[in-house]
């Protein structure tokens, strides 16, 4: 190793340690974000709610119920809401903020290299929330809404009620689940500029993670294959635009 190398590992640990007093200043001010985004989302909880229970409402029809149990648990859905809401919208600015925080390490090129990973992150995974509301949760519900029994000989009834908390459950998950498949692209490209994958090696390990998109697609889904698929073939279409993205990051370097 030369001096020269020796003095930019120095440089890069004293911006490191400026960066660090600079984030534990920004601590507070995230925790108050944080507090307000999730308070707003409590007054507008029923609001977010019913929306996020639309595609149930579709599907069921306008006369649709949901019940709740116990007396507190509309009130702790509320809170979830709350906090998931809070979470959700802080999520840009904290990516924003995690940026500001290593990119005093980094030169300018290196800087303009990481910039679109943290604009592109909360892009991905606002479009996979928008998916499971507008494509997954209807074709789900329908699936299982078509097990009720309601004209039949035995004179019984099953239909379908869902409880307040567990619909919450379902979509969050269902939501977080595709956001953060939907972060391959960025995952895969940034392990490129690193070196530790190339476009040969995803391309020969594409049979291999076929398997493991669908494994990871019936682990975190609901047990219907429509839930399933719909997970695992669009993160398979992103597996491959992430090779694509690869190559071009691989030629951008070469040609450099």
């Amino acid at each position: 190793i030369g001096t020269a190398e020796i003095y930019r590992v120095i440089d890069r640990i004293d911006d490191i340690d400026d960066s660090l007093v600079i984030g534990q200043s920004w601590k507070g001010d995230q925790r108050v974000i944080l507090f307000l985004k999730m308070k707003n989302g409590f007054i507008f909880s029923q609001d977010i709610y019913l929306f996020l229970v639309s595609p149930y409402i579709d599907v069921m029809g306008p006369e649709s119920q949901m019940i709740f149990t116990a007396p507190q648990e509309f009130l702790l859905v509320k809170l979830k809401i709350a906090l998931f809401g809070g979470l959700l919208i802080c999520f840009p600015y904290f990516s924003l903020e995690l940026y500001s925080f290593i990119s005093p390490g980094l030169y300018k090129d290196e800087k303009i290299a990481m910039a679109p990973y943290f604009i592109f992150s909360p892009i991905l995974f606002f479009i996979g929330s928008l998916l499971v509301h507008y494509l997954i949760m209807p074709l789900a519900l329908n699936f299982f809404a078509n097990m009720q029994i309601t004209n039949n000989s035995s004179n019984i009834t099953v239909l379908m009620l869902p409880k307040v908390s567990e619909y919450l459950n379902l979509i969050t998950s269902l939501i977080i689940a595709f956001g953060l498949c939907f972060q391959l692209p960025v995952l895969l490209s940034l392990l490129a500029r690193v070196g530790f994958v190339n476009s040969d090696y995803l391309k020969k390990g594409r049979k291999y993670a076929i398997i493991i998109v669908f494994l990871i697609a019936a682990f975190l889904t609901p047990p219907d294959l429509i839930s399933q698929i719909g997970l695992a073939i669009p993160t398979l279409i992103l597996y491959e635009i992430s090779i694509l993205i690869v190559s071009i990051i691989e030629k951008k370097r070469d040609n450099n």
